[in-house]
């Protein structure tokens, strides 16, 4: 019977990684983590005069390199100075070049955020007005192709693998201690270090290209390695692999020193393994909270520890869970999972579910923000899915403690399993076959080697009947003392061999008892349907991960929104007043453009930019600019401003208070010549 389920196993394991596959193949392109909140100049804008910078705001910070903000012309040629620096916070800014002509600009963006995803985008403004472009804007992505799938793959197997490798120790060691010794749960634990291992180097190997250039050709470029083991993922990347060498060490004492020990000393021994156990643990799990979603935005001294003990229990209830599957389908016949151990193991499963829930409360609350964003962002749309598929878990789990409670050891007590005498009597068939076949063996040798007769010719040994007597015999037919001890004697292999023949048959006898247990059974289909749902459950978290919080993409969203109806409602570009007036003073040369540039145009000190062109858009120098507010609706005004000087057809002004929020009148006074001079007005809402 375990021979015909163990394809089916295989055979459903691979759809479900299939599945798995499918779902995080969905979700590669990672989305980014730190979201654009501003601009400046903003999305679409359309300034008169070319800026000396361009500034962006992120909803977090971000880590920037030298080229991770570029400013391109219509043409597609680079017009920014490189080195982005960080302005104040989350704002980071490049200078320009100087001199830009009139055009469509495009700036393009690709950072990483505060919780190690790359961020990735693009935008275009205009100045002057807009005009044709070469850049294409679309499908900047970060984190996609090639490579960001095989990383996405490879975050998914590092969770598989911590889970597996955790969970099976902690349930070996504090359900089943027994089966420290079994072959199959060994296997388990060894092939989750192995994969968490392999996957943390491969994560390494591919984290330079996944958060830059995206190019399979990078993967293997050791500069990429050098600044990858600088930042705050890669310190992470190379503490789980140290921590991985003690899980090593671990993995060495359970299967090996502590399962050679006899009951008492495993006592004695248990407390100290399962403290230092859970201190690699604990260490393994905070190399995800101390580089991902826990280490930015709201609480992070409370969102780490909770995210170290959501993965720990995690671990002990899907990793335990798969271990108890091998137990139950791989477990030596002689020693099948005790009864207790399950009951052990549901109250460890109980315990965890409880954690899971209280800390998935709090980490859904801290990502999301508003219940809005359960449906209207995909974050929100993946953790319901989540969310769905824990409750099937618990569902299922709660079958699997009906079968538990039910569960006996070796079988129901009073009532003969199904197959036991088919078995028996296959049993004493074959023994009876294995003497004749030995005693017949027996004798042709002796009578080979020269031995005497019985009877009419008979060898020696024989039966009345010239029936092979089984060894040890008497000439009347006496039953056999030893079947094995002439073979034993005369041919060791062949008694070696037909031990073994006996132990497997005991070994088909115990599996059929097992196996004929109805409530045994059960569990084992109960269990395979937990793990199934749970290698799903498992590509659905990855793919969390891996996705734009709510809270971020609502208010990026918001951010974005109000950015544009500023600027809609008032000429705002780039969150600064800006008002452009033509003016003619009538002399020679009197003809040109006075551009008012106000930041933040709001109530209370604000700073004043004032830029005087020819007509052609050059920058033109007269001899006065005064400039002057009035709010005619309350009565309050003119009041004056005499900015200063800077450079050619530049003047500044700093604090310029504005007390009262309304349609204000701005008035600029240029001069061009001693008498030539014009006054020109235009109204702008402040506040």
């Amino acid at each position: 019977m375990t021979q015909t389920i163990a394809p089916r196993v295989r055979n459903l394991v691979l759809l479900l990684l299939a599945v798995a596959g499918a779902l995080l193949g969905a979700a590669a392109p990672a989305s980014a983590h730190a979201a654009l909140t501003g601009s400046d100049p903003q999305q679409g804008a359309v300034v008169q005069r070319a800026p000396e910078q361009v500034s962006l705001t992120f909803s977090e910070k971000v880590a920037m390199g030298d080229d991770s903000l570029r400013v391109l012309d219509p043409k597609g040629t680079r017009v920014d100075a490189g080195h982005p620096t960080e302005v104040s916070g989350t704002t980071y800014a490049v200078k320009l070049h100087g001199g830009l002509p009139d055009g469509t600009y495009t700036v393009t963006y690709q950072v990483v955020s505060a919780d190690s995803h790359p961020v990735a985008g693009a935008y275009t403004f205009s100045i002057g007005a807009p005009s044709a472009t070469t850049v294409t804007v679309t499908g900047q992505e970060a984190g996609g192709g090639l490579v960001g799938g095989l990383y996405g793959f490879g975050r998914y197997v590092s969770y598989a693998g911590f889970i597996v490798l955790v969970g099976g120790a902690a349930f070996v060691l504090a359900c089943w201690p027994a089966g420290s010794g079994g072959r199959a749960v060994q296997r388990l634990v060894v092939s989750g270090w192995v994969a968490l291992t392999a996957a943390t180097l491969w994560l390494l190997l591919l984290r330079g290209s996944y958060t830059t250039s995206g190019r399979a050709a990078d993967i293997l470029d050791l500069d990429l390695l050098g600044q990858v083991l600088q930042t705050k993922t890669g310190a992470a990347l190379v503490s789980r692999l140290l921590l991985l060498a003690a899980a090593a060490l671990f993995i060495a004492v359970l299967f090996g020193a502590w399962d050679k020990r006899e009951a008492e000393e495993k006592r004695d021994l248990t407390f100290g393994l399962a403290v230092g156990g859970g201190v690699v643990a604990a260490g393994l799990a905070a190399s995800w909270a101390m580089a991902e979603h826990a280490s930015t935005g709201l609480q992070p001294g409370i969102a780490m520890p909770v995210d170290v003990l959501h993965l720990l229990a995690v671990a002990a209830w899907l990793g335990g869970l798969t271990a108890l599957l091998v137990a139950l389908y791989r477990a030596p016949a002689g020693t099948p999972v005790a009864s207790s151990a399950v009951r052990r193991f549901s109250a460890v499963a109980f315990g965890s579910v409880a954690a899971l829930a209280a800390t998935g409360v709090y980490q859904s609350w801290r990502q999301l923000g508003s219940w809005s964003a359960f449906t209207g962002t995909r974050y929100g749309q993946l953790l319901l899915v989540k969310i769905g598929l824990v409750a099937l878990l618990v569902g299922i789990a709660w079958i699997s403690r009906r079968w538990t409670a039910r569960l006996r050891d070796g079988g129901r007590e009073g009532v003969p399993a199904e197959g036991d005498a088919d078995t028996d009597a296959q049993a004493d068939t074959v023994d009876e076959t294995v003497d004749d076949t030995v005693a017949a063996r027996s004798g042709s040798r002796r009578a080979a080697m020269g031995g005497g007769t019985h009877g009419k010719g008979a060898p020696a040994g024989a039966g009345a009947e010239g029936r092979p007597a089984a060894a040890g015999a008497s000439a009347e037919g006496g039953s056999a003392a030893d079947p094995t001890a002439a073979p034993a004697a005369d041919d060791p292999r062949r008694a070696a061999q037909l031990a073994r023949q006996r132990a497997a048959m005991d070994a088909a006898r115990q599996r059929r008892e097992r196996d004929a247990d109805p409530d045994r059974s059960g569990l084992r289909r109960s269990v395979l349907a937990e793990a199934c749902v749970a290698v799903v459950l498992l590509a659905v978290t990855t793919a969390l991960t891996q996705t734009e919080p709510g809270r971020t993409e609502e208010a990026a969203k918001a951010a974005t929104s109000a950015a544009s109806s500023s600027s809609s409602s008032s000429g705002v570009a780039s969150g600064a007043l800006t008002l452009d007036m033509p003016f003619d003073t009538g002399g020679q040369d009197g003809k040109g453009v006075v551009s008012i540039d106000l930041d933040p145009a709001r109530v209370g000190a604000n700073e004043m930019h004032v830029y005087v062109t020819r007509p052609n858009g050059r920058a033109f120098d007269v001899p006065e600019v005064k400039v002057a507010f009035t709010l005619e609706a309350k009565d309050i005004g003119p009041l004056p401003v005499v900015p200063d000087h800077i450079t050619t057809g530049h003047w500044s002004a700093s604090g310029v208070q504005l007390p009262v929020a309304g349609d204000w009148k701005v008035a600029v006074t240029v001069r061009t010549s001693d008498v030539d001079q014009a006054t020109v007005t235009k109204n702008a809402q402040i506040g």
